[in-house]
Order: structure tokens, then sequence, then C-alpha cells
């Protein structure tokens, strides 16, 4: 039988959720089992009210008891196929109004039907039977960082399923989320697979490193290359290009190439070359020699540490 929750706890339908947790402290201490030992009328009586308060005191399920009546309170209840079900009954044929109807008269009455099947099972499988969508499953892979600046296909082990090919699409930078549609759980009472939602982790790369969609590298140069200048090979993801390096470039001077970085739809990144001059690391005479020469030639054009003295 049909019960008002809000007569339930003493309260108007308009009332405020702050009176509506006031008025459930109150009954709920006043009908509380240790107050009323043997008392089945308190117990039955403190059954309903925190009924009562599970439902009102939750804003959400309180406005669709407020729409529907209890029976948007029973387990796989579908509010949109509910909707759907009271517009077309509300308009009659041709659209004229039949007056409106009640859900839980309908149910009351046993006369379940369809409108049974598409509440509370989503309009699929059999009358009366309830099915869910089964849920989704996680799952993790490791891609090396131009394989995710450039896309690829991977192959996933799911139990039970066996090998799935996935495309890892073009600029995946690393926690970024595939969803493989229909690869997760199986659905209950014939309802649809969940979903398969993997997880992208890109390795460091030993040259590259990534910053959004820019690429950052570090490019060795001779004491010969960044005095004279040179033009030096430069990898990209796209292959080598060929790089001018000025005449008297300095140890961490950076330069950048535009649209060499990566490309993620319609937006793409710049590459940035950093140049570090590199010495020799075996000693011999001569390489000491010409050190000793290079020195000399740096401090006749001026102190180079004076700028920097505290």
């Amino acid at each position: 039988m049909a019960t008002d929750l809000y007569a339930d706890l003493g309260v108007p339908r308009g009332a405020s959720q702050d009176e509506i947790k006031k008025a459930y402290r109150k009954l709920a201490a006043q009908f509380h089992p240790d107050r009323n030992p043997d008392d089945k009328r308190a117990e039955e009586r403190f059954k309903a009210v925190n009924r009562a308060h599970q439902v009102l005191g939750d804003a959400d399920k309180r406005a669709l008891y407020d729409e529907f009546g209890e029976v948007a309170l029973r387990e796989g209840f579908d509010a949109e196929a509910a909707r759907a079900y009271g517009r077309a009954r509300s308009r009659g044929p041709r659209g004229a109004s039949s007056g409106g109807f009640s859900f839980e008269d309908i149910l009351g009455n046993g006369n379940f039907g369809d409108l049974f099947g598409e509440m509370f099972r989503g309009g699929t499988g059999r009358p009366g039977r309830r099915t869910t969508q089964g849920s989704h499953v996680s799952s993790e892979v490791s891609v090396d960082l131009l394989s995710a600046i450039r896309g690829t296909q991977i192959v996933v082990h799911m139990p039970e399923r066996g090998e799935i090919q996935v495309r890892i699409p073009p600029g995946a930078g690393d926690g970024d989320k595939v969803r493989v549609p229909g690869h997760g759980a199986p659905g209950v009472g014939g309802g649809p697979a969940g979903d398969l939602l993997i997880t992208v982790r890109v390795k460091k790369h030993p040259f590259f490193e990534r910053d959004g969609l820019d690429l950052k590298l570090d490019l060795p140069l001779t004491p010969g290359e960044a005095f004279e200048g040179a033009k030096v090979n430069v990898p990209t993801p796209d292959g080598e290009v060929t790089l001018k390096v000025p005449k008297g470039t300095q140890s961490g001077q950076l330069t950048r190439l535009r649209g060499k970085g990566v490309q993620r739809k319609d937006r793409v990144g710049d590459l940035y070359v950093r140049f570090l001059v590199r010495l020799p690391q075996t000693p011999s005479k001569a390489v000491s020699k010409a050190i000793a020469e290079l020195d000399a030639a740096l401090l006749a054009e001026a102190p180079i540490r004076d700028g920097i003295r505290l």
C-alpha cells in the first residue's frame, strides 16, 4: 500500500531540507527501539521515519518522488522512459488530452505491460526482465614517446576475450584515456557489455622531452661549430631536418623549429633546440694547448664573469 513520505515525517511537501532533517531527528529519537522496547507499533513507526528520510533527505531521490510518487523508488526505475510514457498518455488520440494518469494507479492495479518493461528494463529484453549494461573495465598500456606522437596500434590481452586491437590516436599524452566500446564486462539479462577504458602511459625518451604540444631537445655542438657556425642534422618526430647554427652560438642558446612538435587534431606544437657546446673528454697536450689559447682569447675580450660577481 502506498504511503505519503511527507506525512510519515509530519512535514508539508514544500518543507526545506533543513526542516526535513529536524523532523527526522525528532521522530527518530521519539520512536527509537532503545526508548520503546517490545513496542511493535513504535518499531514500525521508526522504520517508516527512516525510510522517509532516506528519500526526502536526498535531493535527487526527493525530486523523483515528487514527480512520480513511490514508483520512482523501485529498483531499476527509468525516469526518462516514464516521462516519455507520460507524455504519450497525456496526449491521447490525435494529440488530445486524456485527462492525465497516475503511475501508482497503473502499477497498483497490476497493469504493468509495456510500461513496466520500459520503466524498469530500459525498453530491451523480455517483458518484465531487467537488463543492465556490464561494468566498464580499466587497463593501462605503455607506449614509447614517438609512437604516442605519431599514433599507433597496440594489442591488449583481455581475459576471456583474447587479443583486442586498440588504436592510440596521434598526439596522445601520458594519462590520456582511450575508450573501446563493448569490450568491458558482459551485461546482465542480455544487456550490452560495458566499455574498455585504457589509460595511456608514455615512456620517457632518451633525447626528447615533451611539454604539452611542444618538444625540447638538447643538441651537442663542437666548439668549432658553435664559433664558426655550421649546418647540422636535427631529429624530429617526422624525420631529420637540417638546421643552420649561427656563428658565435653560445652553449645553452635556444632556437625554435615551428610546427615540428606534437600534432593533435588541428593543433601542432614547436620543437625547441638547446645548443650545448661539448669539450673533449680525453686529455691530451694538443687539447690542453687549444683550450689555453681559447681561454686567452676569451679573457682578452673582457672578464667573462664580471656581471655575476657578488
